[in-house]
């Protein structure tokens, strides 16, 4: 099968993306740069979530904020996407809200899910996710309207991030009760 060069770029910054986040959970749980203590209790661990899940829903805010902007300043837009056709930034800015908040929703519920389940001296995995997730923002935002080749490292370290530690979060608990 040979591929277009779009594929190619996204293939690319799939492969980008991926490789970052693999590096970020390799290397946030074994080398813990924010120096996590091994015994942090259940109130500690929540709040490191709590603190770092601000990053996304700060994004997402931006997103929406983006979006009300738009519709107040342009009469076409104002009454809303229910009741108009909608302008290409309209269109635009509610594609990147649509994609903020998927991406929200999966950060946040990585995010507590690593905090209370994994080993407290890994939790420096959170707050650098959480920084990644932020870079990935403005990455796919910037690159948004240029196609998907030029968004597809900012799509994938937030996504990729996100799935990974949900995936080894189910894999260590499953250890745990197997072993």
């Amino acid at each position: 099968m040979s591929l277009t060069a779009k594929q190619k770029g996204v293939l690319k910054g799939m492969l980008i993306g991926f490789l970052l986040a693999l590096s970020i959970l390799v290397l946030g749980s074994n080398l813990n740069p924010f120096n996590f203590n091994e015994s942090l209790g259940v109130i500690d661990r929540l709040q490191i979530a709590i603190l770092w899940c601000l990053v996304p829903i700060l994004f997402l805010t931006v997103s929406i904020g983006r979006l009300a902007r738009h519709r107040f300043f342009t009469p076409q837009d104002i009454d809303g996407s229910g009741l108009t056709e909608g302008t290409e930034q309209a269109k635009l800015l509610q594609a990147l809200i649509q994609n903020t908040l998927e991406q929200t929703i999966l950060a946040v519920m990585a995010y507590f899910i690593w905090s209370v389940a994994m080993p407290s001296h890994w939790l420096s995995v959170v707050p650098i996710a959480a920084l990644a997730f932020g870079l990935g923002r403005i990455l796919f935002f910037k690159g948004y309207q240029k196609g998907a080749p030029s968004r597809a490292v900012g799509f994938t370290l937030c996504f990729y991030t996100s799935a990974l530690m949900i995936l080894s979060t189910l894999g260590y608990l499953v250890w745990q009760q197997i072993s």
